[in-house]
């Protein structure tokens, strides 16, 4: 059971209530955000501009959300995520490696460096200037400027699930990938 309830959607303000009412798949997180109204829009902008309007390849995107979710903990957020990982064409080897091995051979020179890098952010704030210099060698700034956007952006929305202790959906109520392109 999560810490709070979840807001009642219609005694929201109507510009909130609107809002909200636009969102789908409701997930159980987009159900408790409205606490805080004022940044719902925010929120729901970043994570979208993230999600589907970002350079950063999808498979990479999917491993990143993946193990800051393995490195913060956060079950809700690795329960939708493995789907969605899957969904842009993650194989299960690689969803496994990236919670018990980031640095297995499966994975690509890219792909290994996108995640030392992200262990570095999450736990030291600043990576250093090796973990910095492989991604750097590999991605446009756009894309390093959206891959530590989404390392931070799913560092908050850990924190935020867990802390609210945020339920997971009942299995096959909600697919969160409804709406979401396939991997490219």
């Amino acid at each position: 059971m999560a810490r709070i309830p979840y807001p009642d959607h219609d005694a929201l303000p109507d510009d909130v209530r609107s809002f909200v009412g636009r969102i789908s798949p409701m997930l159980n997180i987009y159900r408790m955000l409205p606490h805080a109204e004022t940044s719902v829009y925010g929120f729901m902008k970043l994570g979208n501009a993230l999600l589907f309007k970002a350079d950063l390849d999808p498979v990479l995107r999917e491993l990143v959300i993946l193990r800051v979710g393995y490195l913060s903990d956060a079950a809700y957020e690795l329960h939708q995520h493995v789907r969605v990982a899957r969904h842009v064409g993650v194989a299960d080897e690689k969803i496994a490696a990236v919670r018990d091995d980031p640095e297995a051979d499966l994975f690509s020179r890219l792909e290994r460096a996108v995640l030392r890098y992200t262990d570095e952010v999450v736990r030291d704030v600043k990576a250093s200037d090796d973990a910095y210099a492989a991604v750097s060698s590999l991605l446009s700034h756009r894309e390093i400027s959206e891959l530590t956007l989404t390392i931070g952006f799913y560092m908050m929305v850990c924190r935020f699930l867990e802390n609210f202790e945020v339920e997971i959906e009942d299995e096959g109520v909600i697919d969160p990938t409804v709406n979401m392109p396939p991997g490219r």
